[in-house]
């Protein structure tokens, strides 16, 4: 999962202020993921200048605050809908992305559990097909493995018990999701947080971009 995904869709909830994302990335992700502070910030800046996000003024107490805009609510629920990040892995952005969509209020979650599954169970389909052993002798095709060497069987089959492993966990996380409520279990989703932060950051110098009185944040990189 980018981080800039993660933000865009804690952000599809209402404006919010850089360090209540930076805190809700690892609540909502059930702390599976954690990041640095600055690059939370580095990648609102980034979110900004592509004009995925945009200021909506400040805090009483002046945290600059940030809300989507219609090209960043669409990229929103394209990840959520499943458009992997570019270069991810798929099983980290299919848990990353029921673990959020669990999270937030008044979301259909199960819808995206569901699409979830038709894709897991394709690809266990497709491995399971691949790693079927076809008699035919190994091969070699311009000096790499050819698709008749037990090898590739054996990675395909590796690929197929990933998949039933993920179909497993997204049956499991849908009975979870929608049998909170009937069960009378406590409710994955919740409300953004009320409580302040102990830390914020305030406009300050484009040098810098920390508070008066904070540390700078140093080597902060976009995702």
């Amino acid at each position: 999962m980018a981080v800039r995904d993660a933000l865009l869709v804690l952000l599809s909830m209402g404006p919010a202020y850089g360090f209540a994302l930076h805190g809700g990335l690892t609540e909502r992700t059930g702390g599976r993921r954690s990041v640095n502070v600055g690059q939370t910030y580095a990648t609102l800046d980034r979110l900004t200048k592509q004009g995925l996000v945009e200021p909506d003024g400040t805090t009483d107490d002046g945290l600059p605050l940030h809300r989507l805009t219609p090209a960043g609510r669409a990229a929103s629920s394209a990840w959520l809908h499943g458009a992997d990040a570019s270069g991810a892995d798929p099983w980290d952005e299919t848990v990353d992305r029921v673990l959020i969509a669990a999270s937030l209020p008044g979301f259909d979650a199960a819808s995206v559990i569901d699409a979830e599954l038709a894709r897991w169970r394709e690809r266990r389909g497709d491995a399971a097909h691949r790693a079927e052993p076809d008699g035919r002798a190994a091969r070699e095709v311009d000096g790499d493995v050819g698709s008749g060497h037990p090898l590739v069987a054996l990675a395909a089959a590796a690929e197929a018990a990933r998949a039933s492993a993920a179909v497993d966990w997204l049956e499991s996380a849908r009975e979870r999701t929608i049998g909170s409520a009937r069960d009378g279990r406590p409710a994955l989703a919740f409300a953004p947080r009320a409580e302040r932060p102990r830390r914020g950051r305030r406009p300050g110098p484009a040098s810098s971009g920390a508070a008066p009185g904070e540390p700078a944040l140093q080597g902060a990189t976009a995702p």
